[in-house]
């Protein structure tokens, strides 16, 4: 069961990660350029059906993972361990992730305009830097740890 969840994570891991990448790398210089939120809005619709499951996925397979590999909960957060410490990270980027989200989310796409698509770009590059953490992280649990 280990390896076909470990499997899943890092597929749902790639979907996440890599439209980040495409949508800061690509879609992004291109949407601040042309002054076009509507560009930019079609991306985040199309990619929004395979990204959220995506994420869903990471974190119910990164949660059955954590605790695997740490079945106390509370030794998460204990840092006295290159395991609970990396536990830990992911947490945090997923507390990131979520909060940059709700607010972008909430507050910015909705209103998206011209005139504040450099929000929605302060919004973007964080999450795409922290969905490449994410990855690293996740490969430091093969490695030892950092």
């Amino acid at each position: 069961m280990y390896k076909y969840t470990l499997l899943l994570h890092v597929l749902a891991a790639t979907v996440w990660t890599g439209g980040h990448l495409v949508l800061a790398i690509t879609v992004l210089p291109r949407v601040l350029k042309e002054r076009s939120p509507s560009d930019l809005l079609r991306f985040e619709s199309a990619y929004e059906k395979v990204g959220i499951p995506a994420l869903i996925i990471q974190v119910v397979t990164g949660v059955w993972l954590a605790h695997n590999l740490m079945p106390d909960i509370g030794m998460w957060f204990s840092f006295d361990n290159p395991i609970s410490r990396l536990i830990s990270v992911k947490l945090g980027l997923l507390l990131l992730t979520a909060l940059f989200a709700v607010d972008a989310r909430l507050r910015i796409i909705p209103n998206l305009t011209e005139q504040n698509l450099m929000s929605l770009a302060y919004h973007i590059i964080p999450v795409t830097v922290f969905s490449v953490l994410f990855v690293i992280v996740g490969v430091a649990f093969r490695i030892g740890g950092f």
